[in-house]
């Protein structure tokens, strides 16, 4: 979703803003702006198209501003198609005021109605702009001697909503009264012509992060766009406002009250987003998955051989009263949470169920004390996700959090946490935290399965020392992974791919055809081998390519005889077989025209191998056809509207 950097210090805000939006590119988005505070005004510049079509701008303008305070934007269209005019940020009447956002404000419409009636102009179609007009109208009743006059649409009301926090700028007391007033999520950062020495911002259900230097301090979206000038980073909680001062952060919650943020410091370093040799991001950090995988396991069993979270907020009682397991998560965080019921309900015996967070509670799912809710979020910031993750803490349900992000909203949301550690993912679409995911998932089924008695820890510990044998297996299966590369060129021009996969392969499947649909922009589909006869099989022609995910013929040897005769079915109409089994299993080579061979693994272990062919090949495939593989069109690394 959009980019949002804001700087206060004694470095040029002009330099720092795009700096910081060039490492924030990765998360998607059609336009970009900056505007800095200089010399007792605000410039600013903004242009639809990547961050070059700005910089050309910049490049092309008689002066370029050099005051020390400023914000840059990268925006991904909501409100109004991605133009100059809607591009962030946006300035109220008198053009002292600037505002960049990231969300949806959901009540835009009523407040802008409100604005116009009272005689303000606003010059695009976005929901932001209400948000510099609004912060005029209380800036001006702030400043008013009675705290009314000069009011506008504010009205005198409000004027009276609490007196101004003592020691807070009337700009964060103005700005404070415009965030009570929103609905829905937003991150916002503003800075005021008037007002040299501070940058102002809030969150509510958006990220946002301060990142604190010598004499200068950072406002965030992600702390990548601030890693090259310090790592130390302090958290912004809920409905929360941040004074930003080359000397430091001042933080209130939005009626008023001080709070304490979190400091934290950030464990990787700038180079860990750069490409590192790689043309692309995706190819890198495929590349990284053994790393990944095991920085995700390491640690994870303690001297008695129990498995350890990073947070936990609850006692083993608590996971003993689960009587029922629900998984919250989208996308390709949804495909590792259908990997896991499989595991959870084998060693738990609790059912599980798999929700897609957009559903769940517009369904009214039945949840109490007794029930856990597993969410799993790459970002932590994934909007979906987190109102599931809020409306199950309001039915009372205990929530364990699966994320990749340290101090984002939904860990620090629920009572228990495990974080994925696989270091910063710039490539859209999901590869090495997908692969963490999948191991987090696997540990939890196995934490609720010890702290509930029905595996002693021995047996724990044999399964852990199994999973920590899987970053060895899947660097051997990438460095022999050549064959799907090469097959993938080939299909370039194909119209469609279906992937077929039985128990934890048809997760698997639903996982490739969707890294094919965000890559090649292409129709792909992922079936339940079973469900082929009962509709699917009628899209199957002649040189079709159809993907068939083969389970183990050892862990799971009736499914495997069931999934050869439907790749007999398939072969039999025509389609061309690109067949993924594991070493060793010779009855599937007569079916296959393409045979991927992955190291043998348990079964509920297989997805962290069979994963990988797919990704390669939707990569591959995508490059092909001269596409950007890092940043689909339309697509968002950290998806924070609903």
């Amino acid at each position: 979703m959009c980019g949002i950097i804001g700087y206060i210090g004694g470095q040029p805000a002009l330099e720092v803003a795009l700096a910081g939006l060039r490492r924030l590119e990765y998360r998607g988005y059609d336009s970009a702006g900056v505007a800095v505070v200089v010399d007792g005004g605000l410039r600013t510049l903004r242009r639809a198209g990547k961050l070059a079509n700005l910089e050309k701008a910049l490049a092309e303008s008689e002066t370029s501003p050099r005051g020390t305070v400023g914000i840059g934007h990268t925006r991904w269209a909501t409100h109004g198609g991605p133009t100059d005019t809607n591009a962030h940020p946006h300035t109220d009447c008198t053009g002292a005021i600037a505002v960049i956002h990231n969300g949806i404000i959901e009540n835009f419409a009523s407040l802008r109605a409100g604005l116009e009636r009272d005689g303000h102009e606003l010059a695009s179609e976005t929901d932001t702009e209400i948000v510099a007009h609004l912060l005029e109208d209380e800036l001006a009743a702030v400043s008013a001697p009675d705290g009314t006059a000069g009011a506008g649409a504010a009205g005198a009301a409000r004027t009276a909503e609490g007196a101004e926090t003592a020691g807070a700028s009337r700009l964060t007391e103005a700005f404070r009264r415009v965030c009570r007033r929103l609905e829905g999520a937003f991150t916002l950062v503003v800075v005021h012509r008037d007002h040299p020495d501070v940058v102002v911002g809030a969150r509510r259900n958006s990220p946002l992060v301060v990142g604190v230097g010598a004499d200068e301090t950072f406002l965030a979206s992600d702390v990548a766009a601030f890693i090259a000038h310090t790592r130390s980073a302090v958290e912004i909680g809920q409905d929360q406002i941040v004074e930003a001062r080359r000397d430091g952060v001042t933080i209130t919650d939005f009626a008023g009250n001080p709070v304490e943020g979190r400091p934290y410091h950030v464990d990787w370093d700038a180079s860990a987003a750069e490409k590192g040799g790689h043309p692309y991001f995706m190819l890198k950090e495929i590349s990284e998955q053994p790393t990944a995988l095991a920085d995700t396991l390491r640690g994870r069993l303690s001297n008695d051989a129990e498995i350890v979270l990073d947070e936990e907020r609850l006692s083993a009682q608590d996971f003993r009263d689960v009587d029922k397991v629900f998984i919250v998560a989208c996308g390709t965080a949804y495909h590792a949470g259908l990997i896991a019921k499989y595991a959870i309900e084998h060693w738990t015996r609790l059912p599980c169920e798999v929700e897609m967070a957009s559903e769940f509670r517009y369904r009214d799912p039945v949840l109490d004390r007794s029930t856990l809710v597993v969410a799993i979020s790459q970002s932590g910031e994934t909007l979906d996700t987190l109102m599931a993750v809020k409306h199950a803490r309001e039915q009372k349900a205990r929530v364990l959090a699966i994320c990749n992000t340290n101090g984002s909203t939904i860990p620090r949301e629920s009572d228990a946490v495990l974080y994925t550690r696989c270091g910063p993912e710039v490539g859209v679409a999901s590869t090495k935290t997908f692969l963490g995911q999948v191991a987090a998932c696997l540990l939890v089924g196995l934490y609720l399965a010890q702290v509930r008695g029905v595996l002693y820890g021995d047996e724990v510990a044999r399964y852990v020392e199994k999973l920590q044998a899987m970053p060895a297996l899947v660097r051997q299966t990438l460095a022999t992974i050549e064959p799907m590369r090469a097959l993938a060129r080939t299909l370039a021009d194909a119209r469609a791919v279906l992937f077929l996969g039985r128990h934890v392969g048809y997760p698997v499947a639903l996982e490739g055809a969707l890294k094919l649909k965000e890559l090649a922009y292409m129709h792909a589909e992922g079936f339940p081998a079973g469900e082929l006869k009962h509709g699917p099989i009628a899209l199957v022609e002649e040189g079709l390519p159809v993907v068939v995910v083969v389970p183990s013929p050892r862990g799971r040897s009736h499914l495997h005889s069931k999934i050869v005769s439907n790749i007999q079915e398939v072969r039999a109409r025509g389609a061309r077989t690109i067949v993924i089994a594991e070493e060793g299993d010779t009855v599937v080579e007569p079916y296959a025209e393409h045979l991927i061979r992955v190291p043998a693994t348990p079964t509920l272990f297989a997805p962290l191998v069979t994963t990988l062919p797919l990704q390669v090949f939707a990569c591959e495939l995508a490059l092909a056809r001269g596409l950007d593989v890092d940043q689909p069109r339309n697509l968002a690394k950290s998806v924070t509207v609903e």
